[in-house]
């Protein structure tokens, strides 16, 4: 339990809100930057990960909310291990760009300067990877309580939205696999990118108390043992 009334723990929420704000964020400023750059090919907004060659975006924005989760320390080992693991795999995501149609075979690209075909093959590893850990962290970590037998009303409804927000990530990685294999209209990929990451932004702000009227109340604390924090 975090206590919002503290020094540390405003901290804490401040630093759950940052890595929710810019998981929101990244798919419009990566659209927007790249909207307005020379487009090399008519896929260009296919993919998130496919901005990368037109605009500073991606690495700009991943890379702090990697850090982010690497640095962050959670309620127990399990909490940390996952974070940690999460931030590394975001981290790779940046170091291994993705494959895009205007760019041929065998260029070297991104920080280890691999073909970009051996380079798309560890973007989406790591890709999958980080959606599927913190899919896991919200539906098994997000959801704990410090005392299962008194959630308040507002814990209750914070751990509904946080299963929603990780199996749907699931989902949503489940969809991506899908129009791969089974060849579906490119610009899909884009579609749920955006919906992937606007699931992890909002299960972190919810974690980091940024709706009030999902927060518990005085009222809340003076009934329940597991209150006056976000958990």
């Amino acid at each position: 339990m975090i206590k919002t009334t503290t020094k540390e723990g405003r901290m804490y929420l401040r630093i759950r809100n940052l890595c929710g704000f810019l998981g929101v964020i990244l798919p419009w400023i990566a659209l927007f930057s790249s909207g307005i750059a020379q487009h090399p090919g008519n896929d260009w907004w296919w993919s998130i990960s496919a901005t990368y060659y037109q605009s500073p975006a991606l690495v700009g924005v991943l890379v702090p909310a990697a850090l982010v989760l690497i640095s962050y320390i959670g309620y127990d080992h399990t909490d940390n291990v996952i974070t940690t693991l999460c931030g590394i795999f975001g981290l790779g995501i940046v170091l291994f760009p993705c494959k895009v149609s205007w760019i041929p075979d065998g260029t070297p690209v991104g920080f280890f300067q691999l073909p970009i075909e051996y380079s798309h093959i560890a973007h989406v590893t790591f890709a999958g990877l980080f959606f599927f850990g913190n899919a896991i962290n919200s539906i098994c970590q997000f959801t704990k309580t410090d005392s299962p037998g008194h959630m308040t009303a507002c814990k209750v409804v914070r751990n509904r939205i946080y299963r929603i927000c990780g199996y749907g990530m699931l989902v949503m990685e489940a969809c991506l696999g899908a129009a791969y294999f089974l060849g579906a209209a490119g610009y899909l990929v884009m579609v749920f990118e955006v919906i992937l990451l606007h699931l992890f932004g909002f299960a972190w702000l919810v974690k980091g108390g940024a709706f009030p009227f999902l927060n518990d109340t005085e009222e809340d604390e003076a009934l329940s043992p597991d209150s006056g924090g976000i958990r």
